[in-house]
């Protein structure tokens, strides 16, 4: 938070949203009637998760990246043949346990070993019991890869495939479409995004002993099409010292926190940017309306 404030513009990762309030508040936002890609990208894995679990493959180390309540892997692991593990990695640590423990009551034979971790850097993954090495399938649901510069996008896409070296990843990606439907996605009318926004404020000063008053600051969201993705900022309502520790910061009226980036991508631009990685794209599955697609991307050997 110190960077974000000291530096201009004022910019923070989005990975700092998910508290366990945070994380419910997603959860909220997933269900909501504006927020297409949730359901949308349910119905994928519903309609082809048998083919999915076909490329996977019998007894796979499955894992999951910001695998949240995992509600979507469900699907998958219902179609799969005989998985030996299955790893949800999430930085909400508290909201990670409660999904695995779900998990664990709902697949009583099923080794759920969840790991409290950022995924966006190196990965060490916990040895098999049995000390055997299964071929390794990563599950990155959500089109959180949007929230990557494109540079870090290629960076994480190549090192999973390092990690799922002679497995693959399945990955959903939200598409580019009309800047309406984007806007409302990311402005829901009962304002719980924008509560989600400035949870954000509310951990810093929990957890760090800030002093942000929230109501000084409003949610602003918006679509850049020349860089094709949703921009999510906290603008101040006036000008503002914020503490942090013994320092103070001024946060003049009408700048901005930016908090978030969502990238919308094509299907032959992702799978570019996937080739870039060292993946080869294989099978895209994508709805009837082309507002989102689900990708397997073969790892190299």
């Amino acid at each position: 938070m110190r960077q974000a404030l000291a530096e201009q513009p004022h910019c923070i990762s989005p990975k700092f949203f998910y508290d366990a309030a945070g994380s419910a508040l997603f959860d909220r936002i997933c269900e909501l009637p504006e927020y297409y890609p949730t359901r949308t990208e349910l119905a994928l894995l519903d309609r082809h998760a048998e083919e999915m679990a076909t490329l996977i493959g019998p007894e796979a180390d499955l894992i999951e990246f910001g695998a949240g309540s995992a509600t979507k892997v469900r699907l998958l692991l219902a179609a799969m043949q005989r998985p030996r593990r299955f790893v949800p990695i999430d930085i909400s640590a508290e909201h990670l346990q409660g999904a695995a423990a779900a998990l664990r009551r709902d697949h009583p034979g099923l080794d759920v070993h969840p790991l409290a971790a950022d995924f966006t850097k190196p990965i060490q993954l916990p040895p098999m019991a049995d000390g055997s090495r299964p071929q390794r399938v990563g599950f990155f649901p959500g089109s959180s890869i949007g929230n990557f510069s494109p540079d870090e996008a290629v960076g994480f896409l190549r090192q999973a495939a390092e990690l799922l070296r002679g497995g693959g990843l399945l990955i959903g990606t939200d598409l580019v479409k009309d800047p309406a439907l984007l806007h409302a996605a990311y402005n829901d009318a009962a304002g719980v995004t924008a509560a989600f926004n400035l949870n954000l404020l509310t951990r810093a000063n929990r957890e760090l002993g800030t002093d942000f008053d929230t109501r000084q600051f409003a949610h602003y969201a918006f679509y850049e099409p020349r860089l094709q993705r949703i921009e999510m900022h906290l603008v101040s309502r006036r000008t503002q010292t914020v503490r942090l520790g013994s320092e103070r910061f001024q946060v003049m009226e009408g700048q901005t926190l930016h908090t978030e980036n969502s990238q919308k991508f094509t299907v032959e631009g992702f799978r570019r940017m996937a080739r870039q990685a060292g993946f080869t794209p294989g099978t895209v599955w994508t709805d009837p309306k082309q507002h989102f697609a689900v990708h397997w991307l073969a790892a190299p050997l």
